[in-house]
């Protein structure tokens, strides 16, 4: 029998204990063996047969670990990359990779040298709606697309008081949630022609942008992909627009609720979106309107890939070439 895959997670904040946690520990052949985290007790409520370690030291010290995902703050996020590899682990870092695309082509080439895998965690490929979404415009159901629209609005305008709403780098709403639309954008259609951003900070007492509108141009295609704090009407997430018709979905994936209420991925209907889309397809003069059940997500399936090249079989689900043409646009 293959001994699991051993693996520390660093970080136990909101990223780590909602996604990173369950998601490990919900893979078949991973073990979730250690967490680094200052809040013990708080570890060991969630996950008791967990070792707990004060700081990374412990961790890159074990031999038995082979796989480290870092759940820090971005600022951390080369550093202690560039400390796993030296320890001669893999490497899982959560979006945005790393603040600078310097700081990133560093990361990956250090894990060249080193003969281990380096992956960036962008679950939101495993999300419903971009998997239907995906698959409309691989079927070619809307023609050649012209116009996308990824939104990702929230209505929260209260500051709150959290590393990522704080001034400095690697803040802000463009590098928290511009990762997820930048690579959901670049998987569908390849790097753009040009960029044009306007970011702004609209809330009372804000530090850091809370509000983004980008387009990403190509020749005759435009994408859009926006972000804002202060909208509360704000449950549209795509807007498609092509030759042969129109795809418009509102509501976003579950999953992350799901996770958020406790709930272990893999029950009956995990992923599951109770929000289809609405498919228009033009028949002349004349529109044809049609729901489009979603493809069930699964974000187990991105550490299942990471296991699995690790294991020698498979690819990278985020290779070093597309973390870095993220990061190209994030970070230019």
């Amino acid at each position: 029998m293959t001994s699991p895959l051993r693996v520390a997670l660093v970080g136990y904040g909101f990223a780590g204990r909602v996604f990173h946690a369950p998601l490990i520990a919900g893979v078949e052949g991973m073990q979730l063996s250690s967490i680094v985290s200052s809040r013990t007790g708080a570890v060991h409520a969630d996950w008791p047969e967990v070792t707990v370690h004060p700081d990374l030291s412990g961790v890159l010290a074990d031999p038995a670990i082979d796989l480290v995902v870092l759940a820090t703050p971005n600022t951390l996020h080369a550093s202690q990359a560039h400390a796993a590899l030296d320890a001669a682990k893999h490497v899982v870092v959560d979006k945005p990779f790393t603040v600078t695309v310097p700081e990133a082509e560093a990361v990956v080439a250090h894990a060249e040298r080193a003969g281990r895998v380096v992956s960036v965690f962008q679950n939101r490929r495993w999300d419903a709606d971009f998997l239907t979404l995906r698959r409309l415009i691989a079927e070619g159901a809307l023609g050649e697309v012209t116009y996308f629209e990824s939104r990702f609005d929230r209505f929260r305008p209260v500051v709150r008081d959290r590393w990522r709403e704080r001034a400095g780098p690697g803040a802000g709403l463009w590098f928290d949630l511009g990762p997820h639309l930048v690579d959901q954008a670049l998987q569908l259609f390849g790097p753009p022609s040009d960029v044009v951003a306007d970011h702004a900070i609209q809330r009372a007492g804000a530090e850091t942008d809370d509000y983004f509108h980008v387009v990403l141009r190509y020749a005759r295609l435009r994408v859009v992909l926006h972000a804002s704090t202060l909208v509360a009407a704000n449950d549209l997430r795509f807007a498609v627009h092509g030759t042969r018709g129109s795809y418009v979905k509102h509501g976003v994936d579950s999953q992350e609720d799901a996770l958020k209420a406790g709930t272990r991925p893999g029950g009956e209907g995990w992923g599951r979106d109770a929000s289809p889309g609405v498919l228009t397809l033009a028949d002349g003069a004349r529109m044809h309107r049609r729901e489009v059940a979603g493809e069930p997500g699964d974000y187990r399936r991105y550490y299942e890939a990471v296991g699995d090249v690790i294991a020698g079989r498979g690819v990278n689900p985020v290779p070093a070439s597309e973390a870095l043409a993220v990061m190209r646009i994030i970070a230019p």
